[in-house]
């Protein structure tokens, strides 16, 4: 997991701005986790990213995890292959 809370002052910066850390896919800087409507995102388009590797994509649901957990999102999948599934794909 890479996933750390942006900092407050950084909510609503421009995405150029944001730490790689701020990202469930850091490597591509793909969905920012900086607030729980990114995170629920995060998890509806999870099976849309394309060009990672499965290595790429257990971090990122990790890093989704970790984000979902600290702003109050729930998430019932247990893997990022749940994901993957529950998504349509």
């Amino acid at each position: 997991m890479t996933w750390k809370p942006p900092p407050v002052d950084e909510k609503g910066e421009p995405r150029s701005q944001l730490p790689d850390t701020a990202f469930a896919f850091e490597k591509g800087r793909r969905e920012p986790l900086v607030d729980a409507a990114h995170v629920r995102n995060a998890l509806s388009r999870f099976s849309q990213v394309q060009g990672v590797s499965d290595e790429d994509r257990a971090e990122a649901f990790e890093n989704i995890r970790a984000a979902a957990a600290y702003f109050g999102v729930r998430v019932s999948e247990k893997s990022w292959h749940d994901l993957m599934k529950s998504r349509g794909r």
